[in-house]
């Protein structure tokens, strides 16, 4: 999955487009994602909903296996620990491809707040596995 059909594909997604999610980067076994921090995202604390950073991460993963096995993913389960209250401006997830099988894809994921200044703090992090739905070119061999 290259950076172009990445984005459309988050597009189609109508609540990452509820959330404003953007993907700032998709190639190689690694995908990015951030979107704005705003108060109708934070629980009674003030601090990011732990659901977002879920939602975040999940996509996240799923995009960074696409890239290396191709569009036909789903995440089949994925287990997040939360390591401090997200705050900042912005909440940004990058994930990296651990190992792809031909029907299993492992990868991990950062979850982190940046602020107005620009300094990222680690807040979440994530392992999951995505499952292959359709192999590359729907199973054929190249050139068939």
């Amino acid at each position: 999955m290259d950076l172009e059909l990445a984005r459309k594909a988050l597009a189609e997604q109508p609540f990452s487009r509820l959330l404003g999610t953007r993907l700032t980067g998709c190639g190689d076994g690694t995908a990015s994602l951030e979107l704005d921090i705003r108060e109708d995202l934070l629980q009674q604390y003030g601090f990011v909903h732990g659901g977002v950073l879920s939602y975040l991460a999940d996509n996240t993963l799923t995009l960074a296996a696409a890239t290396v096995v191709g569009a036909g993913v789903i995440t089949s389960g994925f287990t997040i620990d939360y390591l401090r209250p997200a705050t900042g401006a912005v909440l940004r997830a990058d994930a990296q491809v651990v190992r792809a099988g031909r029907t299993r894809v492992v990868c991990r994921c950062d979850v982190t707040t940046v602020d107005g200044s620009g300094v990222r703090t680690l807040c979440a992090v994530a392992q999951g596995n995505v499952a292959v739905t359709e192999p590359p070119n729907g199973g054929r061999q190249e050139g068939s």
